[in-house]
């Protein structure tokens, strides 16, 4: 099989696309297709990197220029959107003819440059992997008006490109029904639920993962440490972890978040005027050193607005279960993270606002060994048996041979 994979980003970037991509295309090129990855040039976020491309495939790697301007404004973001997309259609214009051409959400839209490869290959199938939707996350976050003349045209654009879609791939159900209404999905393009993963060589079970040199610089040593890694931005809301860390003493409890985001300067500012000296706020880490991050913690904090609820889906779940941390989720009913807990019952799913909810849920770990190991032993649990590599790859074989 001739098969495509288009991501603005790729190997060695940290962002979790660009590690879901890399995993398809080697887990494919080692089955024998001919795998071609176009990605761009610039990077998901200013932080360390996570090292060199892995290569255990032979997928072939399209890298685009673009200028990298960043995420400081509307404009940088777009400038480097729009130049990725541009260089990505002739990319696609040039190829010869592909079986599969799957397209993911970063940037938003990129879906439609495989479109042109189409118009001269009649039977090139489209699929498209959906980790956002669009204009849907952009009118929930307040940045378009919903019913406006930009998001009628963006729904518009998505009524076209459905049509020319063999599959849709979405990460839970809550999004499934989101397209299903939105657009009036009815049997064509077919939509499936495959959430994303974590690779099980990179969390294997019983061994320990190297102490972390964050454990001794920060004093996290005797504490309860609850843990948030990864992006923080118009998807996530802290005011519940925050309310509930006012209540819980410094000596035996420590709030680390380890990432970036929009929404890292607000938390910084929310947690100097709330006095919490146990709130420690970090930057990336390399790839490498995830592990070592969590096994520090005890408990994983998700946070998710309810409002985004079925366009998007936090991906820090997969890791947390991989290293038997309990999931503390504050968000709304439905969606990745709930579904986990409720079917594993691996961890708590509150909702915005319950700060007595997540104060008990911390203090009975701390206070109950028992429990937390139990808790522990399920999110493992649910790790092997839903969100690892072997489990994910073989789903979209079935998607892809299919």
């Amino acid at each position: 099989m001739r098969l495509t994979i288009v991501n603005q980003f790729y190997l060695p970037d940290l962002s979790p696309t660009a590690h879901l991509a890399a995993s398809l295309a080697e887990h494919r090129a080692a089955r024998g297709d001919q795998v071609t990855v176009v990605a761009g040039s610039g990077a998901y976020a200013a932080a360390p990197a996570a090292g060199a491309p892995r290569n255990r495939g032979s997928a072939r790697l399209r890298r685009i220029w673009t200028p990298s301007l960043g995420k400081r404004s509307a404009l940088r973001r777009a400038t480097d959107y729009a130049i990725f997309f541009a260089q990505a259609k002739w990319t696609l214009l040039t190829l010869p003819r592909q079986d599969v051409i799957l397209l993911m959400t970063t940037p938003p839209y990129i879906a439609l440059t495989g479109i042109v490869h189409q118009w001269l290959h009649r039977r090139t199938r489209l699929i498209l992997w959906s980790m956002d939707c669009y204009p849907e996350t952009l009118e929930r976050a307040g940045i378009l008006r919903e019913g406006g003349l930009v998001s009628r045209l963006l729904r518009g654009a998505n009524h076209w490109l459905y049509r020319r879609l063999e599959r849709v791939v979405c990460l839970d159900e809550a999004m499934r029904s989101m397209l299903e209404q939105a657009y009036g999905v009815k049997g064509h393009p077919q939509l499936d639920v495959i959430p994303n993963w974590e690779p099980a060589a990179l969390f294997p079970a019983g061994r320990k993962p190297s102490v972390w040199e964050g454990v001794e610089r920060l004093s996290l040593e005797g504490r309860q440490v609850v843990l948030y890694t990864g992006n923080a931005g118009a998807g996530h809301r802290f005011e519940t972890i925050l309310a509930a860390g006012k209540m819980l003493p410094a000596s035996e409890f420590a709030f680390l978040f380890v990432g970036g985001g929009s929404a890292w300067p607000a938390l910084q500012t929310a947690k100097d005027s709330m006095g919490l000296e146990h709130f420690i706020i970090e930057g990336y880490v390399p790839e490498g050193e995830t592990p070592s991050v969590l096994a520090a913690a005890d408990v994983a904090l998700i946070t998710l607005r309810d409002e985004m609820l079925g366009v998007m889906s936090p991906s820090k779940l997969h890791s947390a279960l991989a290293m038997r941390l309990p999931i503390l989720y504050i968000g709304p009913a439905g969606g990745n993270v709930h579904e986990a807990i409720d079917r594993f019952g691996c961890g708590v799913s509150l909702r915005h606002g319950d700060v007595e909810g997540a104060v008990a849920f911390l203090t009975r770990l701390k206070d109950d060994p028992a429990a937390r190991r139990q808790y522990a032993s399920r999110a493992r649990q649910a790790f092997e048996t839903a969100y690892n590599d072997r489990v994910a790859l073989a789903q979209f074989d079935s998607l892809l041979d299919g």
